[in-house]
């Protein structure tokens, strides 16, 4: 057990990681600078040389990997995946709005937010830039900009009583300014923040709460953020593989973008990324057209992604005999419906691996009545046929723009994966 989450050296590591990570572009960056002594591979290039500890970027996802020492063509994967993104308030091509003296910002829905949690937070803004030549650039404008005000209670009487019912076009709007917006001011305005010569033309942005993470709790025994729904398990597969040691298998990470849209695009597990790059590190270390599938057939995955902790006020959601508590180590997600990946086989591997690290690990099962999420676990297994087990570390408020979790069960995590790649 972890005596003292907050003086806890890889604890202040991942608060580092989550506050530098506003959106997917970030969480990118913020995992290769934990790389240690990586090299990156171009994918527009030809690979004529593999080095031993290698990653690719493509826009907001990453693949990286480390190769044993005398590793043949065939030789099999262990993979930890996880995805960068989180649902949020994006900024639409052409924001530029105002309505009753107030200057507002015209925002898209990503994902599945808690709509209610975005109300009355200071947020920022970070993302992409991109100009008229296609060049690119990160932006992240740390200071609270932006805010969805809600309704006053005198203005909204049965609020209480009757729940809170947001309508997703009207009323998720932020204000930013007061007065008129002249068409053209955002870019301006997000150009000479990032320090561009010229405005950009096209963008992807997040709007993001600017309180920072935080350990909470009298005890000191919670983990307050947003995006903890993926970007730790992003930070705890980035921490295992610098600690990998592999002897007979490649220890591999791949941070998919868009798994909260379905993960169908370029960057997301459904698209060829991954499998793009196992080909090519197949064939550039002189694999046969039988290497591939046999590397593949002998390969191994673990989907890390949140699970939902017990929640104390609201017990009946939960399925009993299955109930996760923070703290209590990483879950194995099961499920007969293959919404989670995970066999009797491949749970068999995750345990092995909490147990040769010292992490206690448990089991979550949907309720009946509550059909589960999924994740990039059953989009590999199926894209690739590599055998999957889906996990991750328990929480509550997941999709809400600020979440919570166990603040020793991130580097639960980490060590479970560290075990698995070793």
């Amino acid at each position: 057990m972890i005596s003292n989450p907050a003086s806890s050296t890889k604890i202040a590591d991942l608060i580092s990681f989550l506050d530098a990570s506003p959106s997917p572009w970030h969480a990118v960056q913020s995992v290769v600078a934990r790389l240690d002594s990586f090299t990156e591979l171009d994918e527009t290039t030809a690979w004529n040389d593999i080095p031993t500890r290698g990653y690719v970027i493509r826009g907001g996802a990453t693949v990286a990997w480390k190769l044993p020492s005398g590793s043949s063509a065939a030789t099999p994967f262990r993979i930890a995946g996880a995805h960068t993104d989180s649902p949020c308030l994006r900024v639409k091509p052409q924001p530029d709005t105002d309505s009753a003296g107030w200057k507002q910002l015209g925002v898209e829905i990503y994902g599945g937010i808690l709509n209610n949690t975005w109300l009355d937070r200071d947020l920022g803004i970070a993302g992409r830039l991109v100009a008229r030549d296609g060049a690119t650039a990160l932006v992240d404008v740390r200071r609270p900009v932006a805010r969805v005000p809600q309704l006053a209670v005198h203005l909204d009487r049965n609020v209480n009583e009757s729940g809170l019912v947001l309508d997703r076009q009207q009323h998720l709007t932020p204000v930013w300014g007061v007065g008129t917006t002249s068409p053209g001011e955002f870019s301006e305005w997000i150009g000479s923040e990032s320090g561009l010569d010229t405005p950009p033309t096209w963008w992807d942005l997040c709007l993001y709460d600017t309180q920072g993470a935080a350990v909470i709790g009298a005890d000191q025994s919670l983990l307050a953020s947003g995006r903890l729904d993926n970007q730790l398990s992003c930070w705890a597969a980035a921490c295992a593989l610098n600690a990998a040691q592999p002897v007979d298998h490649i220890a591999m990470i791949v941070l998919n973008d868009h798994e909260e849209v379905g993960s169908a695009s370029s960057t997301g597990a459904a698209g060829p990324l991954l499998e793009s790059i196992i080909d090519r590190l197949v064939s550039t270390r002189g694999g046969s057209n039988d290497d591939l599938p046999r590397a593949l057939a002998g390969s191994l995955c673990i989907s890390a992604d949140n699970a939902h902790a017990i929640h104390p006020n609201y017990r009946e959601r939960h399925e009993p005999g299955h109930h996760l508590v923070v703290n209590g180590g990483p879950a194995l997600k099961v499920n007969a419906n293959q919404r989670y990946a995970t066999s009797g086989e491949t749970a068999a591997a995750f345990q092995v691996a909490c147990e040769a690290a010292g992490v206690p690990w448990q089991v979550f099962v949907s309720h009946n009545n509550m059909p589960c999420g999924s994740t990039i676990g059953p989009i590999t297994a199926t894209r690739l046929g590599i055998a999957t087990a889906d996990v991750g570390v328990p929480q509550l408020s997941m999709h809400s723009s600020r979440e919570l979790c166990g603040a020793e069960d991130p580097e639960f995590l980490a060590a479970a994966l560290t075990s698995f790649f070793s």
